[in-house]
Order: C-alpha cells, then structure tokens, then sequence
C-alpha cells in the first residue's frame, strides 16, 4: 500500500480581504480532493492544522493507494489536477511524501 502526504502553507497576502480569497480557494481546493473516489483508492483525508503547535504547516492531505500504479492514477487524474491547481495557486510552500506502508 502507498501513502501519500502532502503538506503547505498558504502564502502571506497583501491584506485581510486577500487572505480571505486564499483561504477560500485552499477550502475549495481540499473539498475537491476529499470527495475524489479513484481507482485503488483506499482512504482520502483532508484538513486545515488546528494550531495545537506553533511552526506546524497550514494543511495536510493524505491517502492511501493499493499500489504505486493506483497513486500514479490519481496523480495524472485530470480532476484532481485541477483540485491541485487550485491549492497550489494560494500556497508559499507545499511538501510531498509518498511512502509505503
């Protein structure tokens, strides 16, 4: 099985009304991958950090795959691409993991 962690933090906006439109955009974002259903997907998790911790990132998004062909399928899928892009767009930093478990 294949797991797959992303991370990121937003970039720092010009004003309120600019972070507002990033994190409206990061919430449209998550939303659309959390509700994905693909091929050999086996679990879909996404959210923003509850700021328990100083210095931690502004959201997570994890899932697991049956097999590395499965995570490939979901990296080139058209809709989660656009998801993708959306995040991406709002965000100074992202971090990815995929590791087997």
């Amino acid at each position: 099985m294949i797991r797959n962690v992303v991370t990121g933090r937003l970039r720092e906006p010009a004003d309120d009304a600019q972070r507002a439109r990033d994190e409206a955009e990061l919430d449209a974002g998550l939303a659309g991958i959390a509700a994905l259903e693909l091929p050999g997907q086996l679990g879909n998790h996404v959210g923003r950090d509850l700021r328990l911790r100083d210095g931690g990132w502004d959201f997570a998004i994890t899932n697991d795959w049956a097999d590395a062909e499965a995570y490939r399928g979901y990296d080139t899928d058209p809709e989660h691409n656009d998801h993708r892009a959306r995040i991406v767009e709002v965000c100074r930093s992202i971090s990815r993991v995929q590791f087997e478990i």
